[in-house]
């Protein structure tokens, strides 16, 4: 029998293992948002989910929360620590640099996630899509 119970110390892993975690989550919740935003062909439902999972969008909405200091002195060395991961991979997609701050956006998503925090979790994911949403000149909900 599986125990979710359990908790895993999150500031006891690796950025890359947060990383991880935290993709896995944010694409739960962007694949939700847009099935309840009515978007449910298939093509479509790809397409517009990159515009909030790839490493660019990531990077963007991490540079806006840090601009707009949203993030608390945990969370940054959270997102410091993600940054500075070293992954062994080079980005096929996009830069270097994009792809660290995609990377410590994903660790920081993990770490709330892995932390129990899933209010603050979802506040800084409907950030996120407020964010996405702005720059596409859609609308957020």
């Amino acid at each position: 029998m599986l125990d979710y119970q359990e908790k895993i110390d999150a500031n006891q892993l690796n950025s890359l293992a947060l990383a991880y975690m935290g993709d896995a989550v944010y694409e739960m919740y962007v694949r939700r948002h847009l099935l309840q935003s009515g978007r449910v062909r298939p093509n479509l439902l790809h397409r517009e989910g990159t515009t909030y999972v790839s490493a660019k969008a990531q990077c963007q909405v991490l540079f806006k929360m840090m601009d707009e200091n949203l993030l608390s002195e945990e969370e940054l060395a959270v997102v410091k620590r993600g940054r500075n991961a070293k992954s062994g991979t080079v980005p096929k997609n996009t830069d270097v640099q994009t792809y660290h701050y995609s990377t410590a956006f994903e660790a920081l998503m993990g770490f709330l996630y892995l932390t129990g925090d899933i209010e603050r979790l979802e506040e800084l994911i409907l950030k996120s899509f407020e964010f996405v949403e702005e720059k596409k000149g859609g609308t957020s909900k």
